[in-house]
C-alpha cells in the first residue's frame, strides 16, 4: 500500500493546487466555470498513469499480462475473441514490444488521460474529484478491470454528446467502446432514462425497481441469465462471489441525497446537471443491486465516473460559512473509507517490477 498512500497524497497535494492556481470564467450570475492550472493537472496525470501502469499485479493484471506473453495476436486470435478492438490493441502493442508491461501501461494511460480530462472540464472542485477517484475506489477498479474501465473511460469523453443530447455522436462512441467490451452496449437504452429530469417520477421508479429487484433477487436473476444464456456472458449465471458490502452502496448514496436536497440551486450553478445526477444514480442502482450478487457491480463501472462530478459540486449547495466543514468532513469520510476498504477488508498488496521500496 505504500506507493497508494504516496499516489493519494501526490495527487491530491497537485489537484489541490491545480485548482488554487486556476482560471476563473462567470458566463452568467450563477455559473462559474473553474479552469485548473494544466501544468498541475499533468502532475496529477503524471502519479496516477505510473502507479497504474508499472503495476504487476491487483486483481486480473496477472491473467492480462499473462495472455499477452502468452499468445501471438494475430488477426486470427484476435477474431477470435469477443472483444476484438482490444485484441487489435495488443496486436499493435505486441509490434512495439513483447513485454507485458507496455499494454498494462498503456491501458492505465489511455484510461487515466480521459477520466482526467473529463473531469478538468467539468469537475468544481478538481480536488475533491480526483480524491474521491482514489479513496472511493475508482482509480483501483480500473487496474482491475482492464477491459472495462478503459471502454468505461472512451464513453466518459462523450459527456458533452449526452450532456446536449446529440445522440448520434453519442451512440458512435458508445459502439466504438462496445469493441473494447460489449457491455459498453448497455448505454444506448439508457441513454433515453438519463435525459430526464433528475428526481422526476422516472427517477422514483428506478430506484423503487431496485428495490424490488432487491427484494424478489432470487427471481429475477433467473429471468437475466436465461435471457443471457445464449451470449458471451452466460458464464456470469455460474459468478458466486456473494454481493457487494452495503457500505458501499452507502457511499454512493451519500452525495446523491445531498444532490436531491440542493437540486434547484445545483440546476442553477451547474446547467444541464441533471444527466450527470441521473447517470450516478443508475450507478447507485446497480451497485444496490449487487448487493445480492457482486457481478452487477461490474455494470455500474460506466456510472461511478459520473459520481466524480457530482461530489465536486455539492460543497457549494451548502451556505458559504459551511463549505469548510462539508469541504474537510468529504476528505475525513472517504480517507476513513479508503482505509477501510483497501487496508481492512481488501488488504490491497501492491506489486512492481519498477517501483520498489527499500
Amino acid at each position: 500500500m505504500t506507493f497508494l498512500w504516496i499516489n493519494l497524497a501526490l495527487v491530491f497535494m497537485f489537484s489541490f493546487f491545480a485548482r488554487y492556481f486556476s482560471s476563473t470564467v462567470v458566463t452568467n450570475f450563477f455559473t462559474v466555470t473553474i479552469k485548473p492550472n494544466k501544468l498541475l493537472v499533468f502532475g496529477t496525470l503524471i502519479s496516477l498513469v505510473l502507479i497504474s501502469g508499472l503495476r504487476n499485479n491487483i486483481g486480473d493484471t496477472y491473467f492480462y499480462m499473462y495472455a499477452y506473453k502468452f499468445y501471438d495476436f494475430t488477426w486470427e486470435i484476435v477474431k477470435s475473441q469477443k472483444d476484438i478492438g482490444f485484441g487489435i490493441l495488443q496486436m499493435l502493442l505486441q509490434k512495439i514490444s513483447e513485454d507485458p508491461q507496455v499494454l498494462v501501461f498503456t491501458t492505465a494511460l489511455i484510461t487515466n488521460v480521459l477520466i482526467v480530462f473529463v473531469l478538468y472540464r467539468y469537475s468544481r472542485m478538481f480536488e475533491l474529484s480526483m480524491y474521491v477517484y482514489i479513496t472511493g475506489g475508482l482509480f483501483l477498479v480500473t487496474m482491475n478491470g482492464i477491459r472495462q474501465t478503459l471502454a468505461a473511460a472512451i464513453i466518459f469523453t462523450a459527456t458533452k454528446f449526452l450532456m446536449e443530447g446529440d445522440w448520434k455522436r453519442y451512440f458512435l462512441v458508445i459502439i466504438f467502446a462496445s469493441f473494447f467490451h460489449q457491455s459498453a452496449l448497455i448505454l444506448i437504452p439508457i441513454y433515453f432514462v438519463v435525459r430526464s429530469e433528475a428526481w422526476s417520477k422516472a427517477t422514483i421508479a428506478l430506484v423503487a425497481l431496485a428495490v424490488i429487484i432487491v427484494l424478489g433477487f432470487n427471481q429475477f436473476s433467473a429471468l437475466l441469465f436465461s435471457a443471457i444464456q445464449d451470449t458471451q456472458y452466460s458464464e456470469y449465471q455460474n459468478f458466486n462471489e456473494g454481493g457487494a458490502n452495503i457500505l458501499r452502496v452507502a457511499v454512493n448514496a451519500g452525495p446523491l441525497l445531498v444532490a436531491f436536497l440542493g437540486r434547484d440551486k445545483l440546476r442553477r450553478i451547474f446547467p444541464n446537471s441533471d444527466t450527470i445526477v441521473n447517470m450516478a444514480l443508475i450507478g447507485c442502482v446497480f451497485m444496490l443491486i449487487s448487493t445480492q450478487n457482486w457481478i452487477f457491480a461490474r455494470f455500474s463501472i460506466y456510472f461511478s465516473l459520473y459520481q466524480l462530478i457530482v461530489i465536486s459540486w455539492i460543497v457549494k449547495l451548502f451556505r458559504e460559512k459551511d463549505e469548510k466543514f462539508i469541504y474537510y468532513a468529504i476528505l475525513l469520510f472517504y480517507f476513513i473509507y479508503y482505509y477501510y476498504e483497501n487496508v481492512i477488508s481488501l488488504a490491497i498488496l501492491y506489486k512492481s517490477d519498477y517501483l520498489i521500496w527499500k
